[in-house]
């Protein structure tokens, strides 16, 4: 899935080009519109039958304990994991409450408004998570959700309560990281994620973001002018 992700957005920036036309997946294109994201929908399937399926219930879901560890994991990791979900300064503009992009970690029952979003039952039954924008790379998107959501399994842990309601309301549930910057100090000190990686994948990648949050913080923007240029 992850080659075709690629190979899907390579294609059409060819075609679109020969058309004399471009195409973008940044996250945020334009403020005055809602953003682009990647929603992540995942299930474990062991030979031909769904681990997540089973006679369990969690709320209003019958499931598997695999179902429920691999959720309190995935969401557990997902601010040490954000900047894999968010890459660029751009992706975090996407991040606007009532805009169907999530600012929480919470899980719920067929609820767009939840970071993480349980849809489908018995052989179709996963989780999605749609924290990740369409900017991502899929390959550290997967890398993340499995690391996570294993071990989430090989702890056992357990998820928070399903979530009811408009969770940009939810003023107790935790927030995604708002910034890059606030994401990069999130992986950075992440031992989860230098244990799972290994320390000189997490600072490869911590010096590229590093790196791109200070291009950003050099760069004088279109918005600085327009707001200082007469008035000061």
């Amino acid at each position: 899935m992850a080659d075709n992700h690629i190979i899907y957005k390579q294609c059409l920036k060819e075609v679109a080009d020969q058309q004399d036309i471009s195409v973008t997946f940044m996250a945020k294109y334009a403020a005055e519109h809602a953003g682009s994201s990647s929603h992540v929908h995942l299930s474990l399937w062991n030979k031909d039958k769904n681990a997540f399926y089973g006679d369990q219930t969690l709320g209003p879901i019958e499931c598997t304990d695999t179902f429920r560890w691999f959720l309190a994991g995935w969401m557990e990791h997902a601010e040490e994991f954000m900047v894999f979900y968010a890459p660029t300064v751009n992706s975090y503009k996407r991040f606007v409450s009532g805009s169907w992009a999530p600012t929480r970690i919470a899980w719920s029952r067929d609820n767009r408004t939840a970071g993480f979003r349980v849809v489908g039952s018995g052989k179709s039954l996963r989780i999605e998570n749609r924290i990740p924008g369409a900017d991502c790379n899929p390959y550290l998107v997967y890398t993340a959700a499995l690391a996570s959501g294993l071990d989430g399994i090989r702890r056992k842990l357990e998820p928070p309560e399903m979530h009811v309601g408009d969770v940009y309301q939810a003023d107790t549930v935790k927030k995604v990281p708002m910034t890059l910057r606030d994401a990069i100090d999130k992986f950075d000190n992440s031992d989860f994620a230098r244990q799972t990686l290994g320390e000189d994948v997490v600072d490869h990648y911590v010096h590229f973001f590093k790196t791109e949050q200070d291009s950003y913080d050099a760069a004088v923007t279109d918005w600085e002018r327009n707001r200082y240029f007469e008035r000061i």
